[in-house]
């Protein structure tokens, strides 16, 4: 792929026509021809001018034609390009504002409805699907106990603060009496209620090194298993992935014509699993973040464009993510303001905050 040139190396001519170019291909899906550009208005140089400018753009990879009659459009370092050195974000509209406070305020009491509008919301308004990843869970354990069901297996029962119940199944030692697991149950309630089952995790290593002694054998390994990461655990069964709004990728012009992209991007959607990967990445800054066609390897088939965003407890502690995805020709002007307005909304809503 073509290094994308500094936007030093471009003159204000060159910089001018690009602009024009990638905003018309935006806007309207078409490649732009150089009498085309020159009747816009924006650029007043002859047709013969503007060829000439669009042949060096193509040289440095910028622009690309379908085919040779065509006229030019932008790559997709192109874009890339665009949206580093050129894009002029603007705010989101009064009225657009208004709409995502009042239905994402509006959405319900839990926060899988809250999730869920937000993004329907992202859906409607960027033309894209919109996609919610929810938070992990993360409230701390209230209370933990174990109960033996069968020779060989306990239930280990964690209720957590927000009234959630999770019950896994332990295999326990084959001396492990009725002292031993209420032995361990004590243990665990005495030492991590309070704590998260990260931060339990954490100290666990720490606390049975030195308390090992004191432990029954038995009681220290089933509470080395109740705070082991679960192998029998659905690794995405403490949060979700909301994906709203499929049928909007079918309304683009380019999607008529090449049924096989769109396929792919469905396809695409599918995988839950690399799709929470990816929405992981966003939660490693504060800003929004954008991947272009095949800068991420999920889309390097459907050619598909990720505008993502990071929402936060009151305390910047960044929870979950939210985003668009579409063809790359997105409106990224309109649709990364709006992505930024909905995830600071979403927090706000879910740390049950009132200044909006």
């Amino acid at each position: 792929m073509p290094t994308t040139p500094d936007l030093s190396s471009l003159d204000a001519r060159a910089r001018e026509i690009f602009r024009e170019i990638v905003e018309s291909y935006l806007a309207t899906g078409e490649p732009v021809g150089s009498r085309t550009l020159s009747r816009m208005g924006g650029v007043t140089l002859s047709p013969a001018s503007i060829r000439n400018t669009m042949a060096d753009l193509a040289t440095l990879g910028l622009l690309d034609a379908p085919h040779a009659m065509a006229g030019r459009r932008p790559t997709q370092a192109g874009l890339r390009f665009f949206v580093d050195s050129l894009l002029e974000l603007g705010d989101v509209a009064p009225e657009e504002q208004r709409q995502i406070d009042d239905q994402i305020a509006k959405a319900g009491r839990t926060p899988q409805d809250v999730l869920g509008a937000a993004s329907e919301l992202l859906s409607g308004l960027a033309g894209g699907a919109g996609l919610v990843l929810t938070p992990e869970r993360e409230a701390p354990v209230r209370h933990a106990e174990l109960v033996a069901i069968a020779p060989g297996q306990a239930l280990l029962v964690l209720v957590f603060e927000d009234g959630q119940v999770e019950n896994r199944l332990l295999t326990t030692p084959q001396d492990a009496s009725p002292s031993a697991l209420t032995e361990a149950a004590n243990y665990l309630n005495a030492r991590f209620k309070g704590k998260t089952l990260a931060e339990a995790r954490a100290a666990a290593a720490d606390a049975l090194a030195r308390d090992r002694a004191a432990l029954d054998q038995a009681a220290a390994s089933l509470v080395q298993g109740g705070l082991a990461e679960w192998s029998g655990e659905d690794p995405l069964a403490r949060r979700s992935l909301i994906v709203r709004g499929r049928a909007n990728l079918l309304q683009d012009k380019e999607a008529a014509a090449d049924l096989e992209r769109v396929r792919r991007l469905f396809d695409d959607l599918e995988k839950s699993a690399e799709l929470v990967q990816l929405l992981d990445l966003a939660k490693q800054s504060d800003a929004v973040r954008i991947f272009i066609g095949s800068e991420n390897p999920l889309f390097s088939l459907s050619g598909s464009s990720l505008i993502v965003a990071p929402y936060m407890s009151a305390e910047r502690k960044v929870v979950g993510a939210l985003g668009v995805i579409g063809p790359t020709r997105l409106n990224y002007a309109r649709v990364i303001p709006v992505v930024d307005y909905t995830a600071r909304v979403v927090g706000r809503v879910l740390d049950g905050r009132a200044d909006r």
